[in-house]
């Protein structure tokens, strides 16, 4: 009896173990291979995002993506519940965030390195300076078409429209809706300010120039890529690969492009990578 106890004693806790410990397995195994990604509805940040999914996922990974605003991006990647960022505009644009935040986030690569905010118009306005837009306010309706309030650029233009004085006051949209008064405009021949930003794929469309900023308002920046805390630790490949992810001008607007002139971004993303796979795959030379 005492043998047959002993036996059904083993297989309660075989039944009860056995179970957790293949469970605890599969989901170390799932960890390693499933990626959080936020970025912000910015024509750059949906391409960056859009592509690291893309190159990831052939490599086997399970990559979520989410849009979201930047402060929310900044909270989520601190507390560690998210991963990834690949647009943080540092080291000034987004200073008030990395303030706040960075304590707790890692800088891990550039996904481009000449970033510039300012204000922007079209290149047939015959001003050049922000110190100029008083004496036509008229023409521009005395508004700057800006996008949400959580970024940047919106900060910066509300301490310009202070610093220079101006008349004016900050529309506050989104980027596609800035893009759409900006082309608006244009097809009309009329004036229109907006806050702009390199790299965008409205310099690629629009003969457009920014206005000259001698108050300095305006920073230059790179897009970071910033991790939660301990994501170099969980994934030393994927953090040699975005170390590497950096795109150029040419490839940023044509990858924009192709993305812009689709109903699905992942779709249009997946074709400009097997165009340019070639000239990326050196972002994965760590692995030889």
């Amino acid at each position: 009896m005492k043998i047959k106890s002993n036996i059904l004693k083993f297989v309660i806790i075989s039944l009860i173990v056995l179970p957790l410990i293949f469970v605890g397995g599969c989901k170390k195994s799932s960890k390693d291979k499933k990626v959080d990604i936020l970025y912000p509805n910015w024509s750059e940040g949906i391409a960056f995002t859009h592509l690291a999914k893309v190159m990831l996922e052939k490599k086997g990974y399970d990559v979520r993506i989410t849009p979201l605003e930047p402060g929310p991006i900044y909270a989520s990647l601190a507390k560690g519940s998210k991963d990834l960022f690949l647009d943080a505009w540092l080291p000034n644009t987004h200073k008030h965030y990395w303030e706040k935040y960075g304590d707790k986030l890692t800088k891990i690569g550039e996904s481009f390195s000449g970033g510039t905010t300012g204000i922007v118009v079209p290149e047939y306005v015959e001003i050049d300076s922000i110190k100029q837009m008083n004496n036509h306010k008229e023409k521009f309706d005395s508004k700057i078409v800006g996008i949400g309030s959580g970024a940047g650029v919106h900060k910066n233009t509300e301490k310009a429209i202070k610093k220079y004085d101006l008349d004016f006051k900050q529309i506050t949209s989104s980027g596609p809706a800035m893009v759409s008064s900006l082309k608006k405009a244009v097809n009309n021949k009329e004036w229109v300010a907006i806050t702009g930003w390199k790299p965008h794929i409205m310099w690629h469309n629009f003969d457009l120039k920014y206005l000259k900023d001698p108050k300095e308002i305006y920073p230059k920046d790179v897009c970071a890529i910033v991790s939660r805390k301990g994501f170099k630790k969980d994934f030393p490949k994927l953090t040699k690969f975005f170390k590497n992810f950096n795109l150029n001008e040419k490839q940023l607007y044509s990858l924009e492009k192709m993305i812009n002139n689709s109903d699905n971004e992942l779709k249009a993303t997946k074709k400009w990578y097997k165009n340019h796979k070639e000239e990326l795959k050196k972002w994965w030379n760590f692995n030889k």
